[in-house]
């Protein structure tokens, strides 16, 4: 990579009021396509900075950065905390507001109103500036002000429902949610750059929860609501295709077959995995007999796979034209050449943590190339430098702000 290259998004300066997973994501992809991100926090910070367990997994407090969840949300960030129940705290916004390109935040309706932070209050200072809203459900209806987190966005979009198994319980989604709404706003803000950039003009962005996860499940749903019917949930020994199903091996790995066009495929897998007699086989010759006699088909390829290893069937697989791929785990990612030459996982040499691998966006610039250079903003970190080389604030001023308790 060209270092002296910049990232396409340099020289675009956000302001990020935002915590949790929803709005950081949104603004740390900004950041990493090289936007210069400012984090604006309470005194107290981000809550994300104390949240102990993501998944299972202990996410722990450690000196210097809070917590991981709140690493990997908000690397390549300035920080800045700032007291917004003052005026004077206020005023130090507005007076970013008016140097900035974005301004991003994800509170309840009626919290950044009251702050004097609110789209109708910003715009009157910076008529181009692009204004995210992250919020639930939306920004009209009766349930607009309604709390929320990315689980009562899945449930409320249905990807709990179409997520899980065939007997109706509900399935934990993780925060997809939070990534994929995230991921949206991010979309909505860079279209209104763009705009802005042809047009001169300004405006309000907002996106939720329930509809970027309806978004997420967008072909699937679609084609339930034009149907007029559920689609079905299926465990897979209820698949109605059985090439495209997954199936354990003798070492108790998972290989998922991804191939939906039966009559293709059928004949090529069976003489692939030496079994050439079923293609002929009358409960086996056709997509529409495989589907009847799913159950059966679905057993016999459940012996077939569990006669061999992983490795065996990787070198069988490999030399075929079938569609199937390892069903991998968490970990096996940063073992995986496909994922590390690609830089879906680039290493970092984090000051704390030490050597570590961070997911990166899973996209290539040739010519504004991307990286990962920076760990997340401490509480606080760069207000003085921002006040003062940004906004003229004198050392006294600082002393001043620090002792009545408007800034960190």
């Amino acid at each position: 990579m060209n270092n002296s290259k910049k990232g396409p998004l340099h020289g675009i300066k956000v302001l990020d009021w935002t915590m949790w997973q929803f709005g950081p994501v949104s603004t740390m992809m900004m950041a990493d396509l090289g936007a210069e991100v400012i984090k604006i926090e309470s005194l107290d910070g981000d809550h994300g900075r104390q949240f102990g367990q993501v998944s299972g997994v202990a996410s722990n407090a450690y000196d210097g950065v809070s917590s991981h969840y709140f690493e990997v949300l908000n690397r390549q960030k300035l920080g800045i905390a700032i007291n917004l129940k003052e005026k004077r705290g206020q005023e130090i916004v507005h007076s970013l507001i008016k140097q900035s390109d974005v301004f991003v935040q994800n509170f309840r309706q009626g919290v950044a109103e009251r702050l004097g932070l609110g789209w109708e209050d910003l715009k009157k200072i910076n008529p181009q500036l692009i204004y995210g809203s992250a919020t639930g459900y939306g920004p009209l209806g009766d349930d607009s002000n309604k709390p929320a987190f990315a689980l009562t966005g899945e449930a409320r979009s249905g990807s709990l429902w179409w997520g899980g198994p065939e007997d109706d319980t509900p399935y934990n989604l993780h925060g997809v949610a939070d990534q994929m709404a995230g991921i949206m706003l991010s979309y909505g803000i860079l279209s209104g750059l763009l705009y802005k950039e042809r047009h001169g003009v300004g405006q309000k962005i907002e996106t939720s929860h329930l509809g970027s996860m309806m978004w997420l499940g967008m072909m699937r749903d679609g084609i339930g609501i034009l149907e007029g019917q559920e689609l079905s949930r299926q465990h897979r020994s209820n698949m109605n295709n059985p090439l495209w199903n997954t199936y354990k091996t003798k070492d108790q790995v998972w290989i998922a077959l991804s191939m939906s066009q039966g009559v293709r495929y059928w004949p090529i897998f069976c003489k692939t995995v030496d079994r050439e007699e079923l293609i002929t086989k009358s409960e086996f010759s056709s997509p529409k007999s495989r589907e009847e006699n799913k159950h059966q088909v679905i057993g016999e390829l459940d012996k077939i796979f569990a006669s061999k290893t992983f490795a065996e069937w990787e070198t069988i697989l490999k030399n075929s034209d079938l569609i199937w791929e390892k069903v991998q785990s968490t970990l096996d990612l940063q073992n995986d050449p496909q994922v590390t030459l690609n830089n879906y996982l680039v290493p970092f040499d984090h000051p704390i943590i030490g050597d570590s691998m961070w997911h990166q966006l899973p996209l290539a610039f040739d010519e504004t190339p991307i990286s990962t250079e920076k760990m997340a903003p401490s509480l606080g970190e760069n207000t003085e430098t921002i006040l003062i080389e940004r906004l003229g604030y004198s050392w006294d001023d600082i002393s001043l702000l620090q002792d009545d308790g408007v800034i960190l």
